[in-house]
């Protein structure tokens, strides 16, 4: 079976860190670049971050530059470390899955590219 499975996600007060994990089965995790989306009340679905198969570059939304890191143990797990976390960042995080394209230049942050998803999990930033 096919999964993507979120987890890290919690309540911590502003200025505070979390990590999200994104553990992955049922695919063959190499052929693929990962993504995380968040969803915050009342607002789209957003590209967050993500990172090419085998972690050799990653892609970072603007609002997030500088505080958040994504990472791969290239084995079947993504994570997300969030650092000097806002109350804007409050969402619901999700991961998601494409098979990577030999022709892209790098990831690629637009959610219509990714078909497989996870359930996500909830931060929340306290001011």
């Amino acid at each position: 079976e096919v999964q993507l499975v979120e987890s890290g996600g919690g309540l911590v007060q502003a200025g505070g860190s979390l990590r999200l994990s994104c553990a992955a089965s049922g695919f063959t995790f190499g052929d693929y670049d990962i993504g995380w989306f968040r969803q915050a009340p009342g607002k789209e679905r957003e590209g967050v971050s993500c990172i090419r198969k085998g972690g050799v570059s990653t892609t970072y939304t603007d609002s997030v530059k500088g505080r958040f890191t994504i990472s791969s143990d290239n084995i079947n797990t993504v994570y997300l470390r969030m650092n000097t976390l806002k109350p804007e960042d409050t969402a619901v995080y999700y991961c998601a899955a494409r098979r990577s394209r030999l022709w892209d230049r790098g990831c690629l942050l637009g959610q219509d590219l990714y078909n497989l998803w996870g359930q996500g999990t909830q931060v929340t930033v306290s001011s």
